[in-house]
């Protein structure tokens, strides 16, 4: 028999949330962003939950293939652009989209002496100093593609730092917003500047494509709750109880013997451990669901195993079902607790992890 820990994809909930996307951006386009093996949900499942997106928009070129491969006749969207003039075999083979970030890529699209017609996202550094041209240069980035007949459409492409948090005294959102109309002042083709947070949050940012990644996944970009935004969880992480220990006052348990009981206490052994995922840097209380009952971790996070609180969970015994995160337990409030955030849990999920569809 497999270990019991076993993430079940709900494609509905990944159709729902494409829904939820829709409907804040009725008139735009939406590209899912599937990179990462869709956040760790895999491609196939995103493929299928975001059968009625417009697109595809991930980062490896040969996820890309493999979408083709899988039978996405849609557009695809490589959000980082080629990171090498021989990826360009890759574009055309399988018919891509590509960003366009500095000047390196159009030096290679320039020398290759391909027909095209390429279809580009011309992107814009707008602040968040990360990818992209600065204001000031993406202008004459943009006329230089202009000038290559290979070139088909350019959209003007941005990334917001500050979406779920307008007011970053770092760089507001509306600073950042600012710096990018000028930058595009009189270019009239369509844009692409929302993310998750700024389809949910911010209307006001004009945006013929918007770039939902995290909420189709059913977690929250910041600014509210999932359950808030109407989100569903895609990703359901259980297992259950293989051990129990009942330990006295003063006994430790784990590596490091980090917790020490102060009263007697029932303790449950979960089949998950950090090479399955789950953070090690957990600390005590993060919560677990058993039996449905809401309980806390104790002690560090092993390899292969964690230990949890059963003090108060009657009934509970090996064998019992544990719900890691997902249906009943967000993983948004389980990342928190782990001082990290939903996107970095869901990613991590391992290769051992049995993964099954609802």
């Amino acid at each position: 028999m497999p270990r019991p820990l076993v993430a079940t994809i709900d494609i509905s909930a990944l159709q729902h949330n494409l829904l939820i996307a829709k409907s804040h951006a009725p008139d735009a386009k939406i590209w899912a962003v599937v990179k990462a093996n869709a956040y760790g949900h895999g491609l196939e499942r995103g493929m299928r939950g975001f059968a009625e997106a417009d697109g595809l928009a991930l980062i490896e070129p040969e996820n890309a293939l493999r979408l083709r491969e899988l039978g996405w006749q849609k557009p695809i969207l490589l959000l980082e652009g080629i990171f090498d003039a021989a990826d360009l075999e890759t574009v055309v083979r399988a018919r891509l989209d590509f960003a366009v970030h500095c000047i390196e890529q159009i030096v290679w699209l320039e020398r290759a002496g391909l027909n095209g017609p390429f279809d580009i996202h011309l992107k814009m550094n707008s602040g968040m100093n990360r990818l992209g041209f600065k204001p000031e240069a993406y202008r004459s980035a943009y006329q230089r593609l202009r000038a290559n007949p290979a070139v088909g459409k350019i959209t003007l492409m941005t990334h917001f730092a500050n979406a779920d948090e307008p007011l970053n005294p770092g760089l507001p959102l509306q600073q950042q917003a600012q710096q990018f109309e000028q930058g595009i002042s009189g270019l009239s083709e369509e844009r692409s500047v929302a993310n998750s947070a700024a389809d949910l949050m911010h209307p006001e940012l004009k945006s013929d494509w918007v770039r939902p990644g995290i909420m189709l996944y059913g977690a929250t970009p910041g600014g509210a709750s999932a359950e808030q935004f109407g989100l569903k969880p895609a990703m359901t992480l259980t297992s259950k109880i293989i051990g129990i220990q009942r330990i006295g006052a003063g006994e430790a348990i784990g590596y490091g013997s980090r917790f020490v009981a102060a009263a007697p206490m029932v303790i449950g052994v979960v089949a998950c451990g950090y090479a399955d995922g789950y953070p090690r840097h957990a600390p005590n209380g993060t919560p677990v669901l058993v039996d449905g009952m809401r309980t806390a971790t104790v002690g560090r996070v092993s390899m292969d195993m964690f230990s949890v609180d059963l003090t108060n969970v009657p009934g509970a015994a090996v064998g019992s079902a544990v719900t890691l995160w997902g249906k009943g337990l967000p993983i948004d409030e389980v990342a928190h607790a782990a001082g990290t955030i939903g996107y970095e849990l869901m990613c991590a999920l391992a290769t051992r992890v049995t993964v099954v569809d609802l």
